[in-house]
This record gives C-alpha cells, sequence and structure tokens, in this order.
C-alpha cells in the first residue's frame, strides 16, 4: 500500500479523494504530513474522507504517529496518519 503524501499546498478535495480510494482498495490508509501546512492540510482532507466513506457505509478512525523520514540524506520528522474502520466493541 502507498503513503499518501500530502504538502502544505495539496488540495483537500484530491487527497480526500485518494484517502478514500485506498481506504476502499486496501480497508486502511496512511497519510504522511511534515510541516504545519502539510498537516493542516491532511486532517483537512481526513475530515472531507471520512463523509465520502460514510456515504458507502464505513466508519473510520484516525490515529497518529510521529515517524522519522529521510530526506534529501536528511532524517526530518513526519506526522503519520493511519485510517482505518472502525470496530465494534
Amino acid at each position: 500500500m502507498d503513503v499518501i503524501k500530502v504538502s502544505g499546498t495539496s488540495r483537500t478535495s484530491a487527497v480526500a479523494g485518494a484517502i478514500a480510494g485506498v481506504f476502499r482498495e486496501n480497508k486502511r490508509a496512511e497519510i504522511q504530513a511534515i510541516g504545519a501546512g502539510a498537516v493542516n492540510q491532511a486532517v483537512k482532507a481526513l475530515v472531507l474522507s471520512r463523509g465520502y466513506l460514510a456515504e458507502d457505509g464505513y466508519d473510520v478512525i484516525f490515529f497518529a504517529d510521529f515517524t522519522d523520514v529521510e530526506i534529501d540524506e536528511k532524517v526530518r520528522t513526519a506526522i503519520k496518519i493511519t485510517v482505518e474502520e472502525r470496530t465494534a466493541q
């Protein structure tokens, strides 16, 4: 499964569509964002994608973690957000 990488200039609706598409295919999606603008766009896209997926009968949850990624031989800290289907408890 590919990680959806979000930047501060990413279109919210495009990212939301990508999240919903990856989730429908894999029943899980991972989003990566580095920087405040990217995290902002990612969160807005997650909220929008939740609505898209609810229309298909999916009730999803999100959880976030820090992760280190290497970009141009430098280690950067990113936010990794995982989307999964809510399970009944």
